[in-house]
């Protein structure tokens, strides 16, 4: 369950102006089609990529709101998608930068900017180029359809200042009652955005911080087992490093009721829950959440 979005501008490629056909390059993303009782929780599964993945590079798609025939993008492993931008995309067939514009919520002018070595007459499959994010004022993003193009992403790569928080989200209780913070949440040595990580003690059950609705509750690679909980005003908390998971996709959690129970670090040999908060997909300091 989740999202995917973009808008283009006159005086600026049309859709006419369409990749060369592939050559030898091979693409490993492609288009997945929403049939009836999808969820994205279990498309993402079944693409083999992180939920909060598929959501950043669909985000005109809505979780609840999913449409049979709908298509979601699967990104390819040279795809970045960072909070601060630019998003790294990897031409397809059949793209244009008008395409991608309605898409990522962008207009065609900026992604011409962002790509000046790039021809938008001549766009070559299997190319990397940027994608700018953020407001323009030509940008009108429209849910997907069977012809779009990618979404707009976001992915934690460098620091930026935290979006105003709403009133809801204040004096959450920790998801652990006995912890130790091990990592702030904050940018690292080269300047990715890191979520927080505590130590516990074994057999501990990470807890809901607030009440909301279980959006995934699986395995991703090198997270183990991760709940993410969706609240209300758009915030989402994630619980990762799990062993065993105590709850199921779909179900209505209060604050306080144990989500999981924490794994243990071969790394580390500790005990450790990465928690990390959201709103609207960007990345909250939980420490200017919780009391």
């Amino acid at each position: 369950m989740i999202a995917s979005t973009l808008a283009g501008c006159a005086g600026t490629p049309s859709d006419a102006q369409r990749v060369t056909a592939p050559s030898a390059a091979q693409i490993s993303g492609s288009w997945v089609e929403i049939k009836r009782g999808d969820t994205l929780g279990q498309l993402a599964k079944r693409a083999n990529v992180p939920l909060e993945r598929l959501q950043r590079f669909n985000p005109g798609v809505k979780a609840r709101h999913l449409v049979v025939g709908q298509r979601l993008l699967v990104p390819t492993q040279q795809e970045r998608a960072p909070a601060s931008g630019p998003y790294r995309y990897q031409i397809r067939p059949g793209d244009t930068f008008s395409s991608l514009a309605r898409h990522f919520g962008t207009t065609s002018t900026r992604l011409q900017s962002a790509n000046t070595g790039s021809s938008a007459n001549a766009l070559r499959v299997g190319e990397i180029i940027n994608i700018p994010i953020g407001s323009s004022a030509n940008a009108s993003p429209t849910a997907s359809s069977p012809t779009s193009s990618p979404s707009k992403p976001a992915t934690q790569t460098s620091s930026e200042s935290s979006p105003s928080l709403p009133a809801s989200a204040k004096r959450w209780p920790w998801p652990l009652e006995d912890y130790r913070v091990v990592r702030r949440f904050g940018p690292d040595s080269r300047g990715t955005l890191q979520p927080m990580l505590l130590a516990t003690q074994a057999n501990a059950s990470a807890k809901a911080v607030a009440k909301g609705e279980v959006r995934f509750a699986g395995s991703m690679r090198q997270l183990d087992r991760v709940v993410i909980i969706h609240h209300a005003d758009n915030l989402q908390s994630v619980y990762a490093l799990c062993e065993q998971l105590n709850v199921e996709e779909g179900q209505q959690v209060a604050a306080g009721d144990p989500l999981c129970q924490v794994g243990k670090s071969r790394a580390t040999d500790r005990h450790d829950l990465l928690f990390d908060l959201r709103q609207g997909g960007k990345p909250i300091d939980p420490r200017q959440v919780l009391k």
